[in-house]
């Protein structure tokens, strides 16, 4: 069982090493311990604790993780501890942490995170998913993307690998500027399978809106690694066209790794259970 914090420069070396032989970084999203055991053992790269992937596994939409239900930084601690990060034994675990959170002292809550076992962590929920009002009363009112990235710094000064979600290619700029890791473009939430969106735009699209942040973030710094993420990519399929199209050199999935999958497998496996005939068995002596 890993339930120790693997260090940031270690875990950046390997990821760096994977790339050099040609290979992408694959992250995934595990809401519940038996997907962390599971992509663990498949050679998954990263594993990343949300807490939509709480919802996400309990039959409910990703999008939840977005809104008031419940407390995220909570969720996300007592996930790893609990649930997760003893049923990993070789990938390093990332947290999504609400950085604005007023709440709490952010040093103690990372201090926390470090002594349960993550080894990084990534904005989730973030201010960046929003805008319109909500978005300028936020910024307004001190919690804005400055506190967010201030929060994401610190956790970078503590020693954990820091993955920024973005939406735009302005704040793309700002995550690259204050030196996070990794740079991972959000096309928006997954589409596909029970209950995701259904149709919200194209693979291109989704390719054109990753070029363009991943573009942005690799102007401001170079080193950063440019990672990709929701909209149309769903399958290996997709990922290959846009590791092809764009300088995403990695993906990481969440619905479409950890749900979308099981949801097809164990509809076609209960399928199959239900075809049996029963005019083939034996029946009662």
């Amino acid at each position: 069982m890993q339930k120790t914090k693997i260090n940031r420069d270690t875990i950046l070396e390997n990821l760096r090493a994977e790339i050099a032989a040609g290979r992408p970084i694959i992250g995934s999203g595990a809401g519940v311990g038996l997907i962390g055991r599971i992509v663990d053992r498949a050679g998954i790269d990263l594993i990343v604790v949300y807490n939509s992937g709480h919802f996400r596994m309990n039959g409910y939409s990703s999008i939840l993780g977005n809104l008031p239900v419940g407390d995220a930084n909570a969720m996300v601690l007592e996930m790893g501890e609990e649930l997760i990060i003893n049923a990993v034994r070789r990938a390093p675990v990332v947290g999504g942490i609400f950085g604005v959170d007023p709440t709490r002292d952010m040093r103690r809550f990372l201090e926390r995170m470090a002594d349960v076992g993550y080894s990084g962590v990534i904005n989730y929920p973030t201010v960046g998913k929003m805008n319109g009002r909500l978005r300028y009363e936020l910024e307004h009112v001190g919690l804005g993307l400055d506190r967010e990235i201030a929060t994401m710094r610190m956790a970078a000064d503590m020693g954990f690998l820091t993955l920024a979600y973005v939406f735009c290619p302005e704040d793309a700029r700002r995550y690259a500027a204050a030196g996070a890791d990794v740079l991972v473009s959000h096309a928006g939430l997954t589409q596909g399978g029970d209950i995701g969106l259904q149709s919200d735009g194209t693979l291109e699209e989704s390719m054109e809106k990753t070029e363009a942040i991943l573009r942005a973030g690799l102007e401001e710094n170079p080193d950063i690694i440019p990672l990709c993420h929701g909209g149309a990519i769903i399958s290996p399929d997709d990922a290959r066209a846009v590791f092809r199209q764009t300088s995403a050199v990695g993906f990481i999935g969440a619905s479409s790794i950890e749900r979308i999958p099981v949801e097809q497998i164990v509809s076609r496996t209960v399928e199959s259970f239900k075809s049996l005939p029963l005019d083939e068995a034996a029946g009662p002596a």
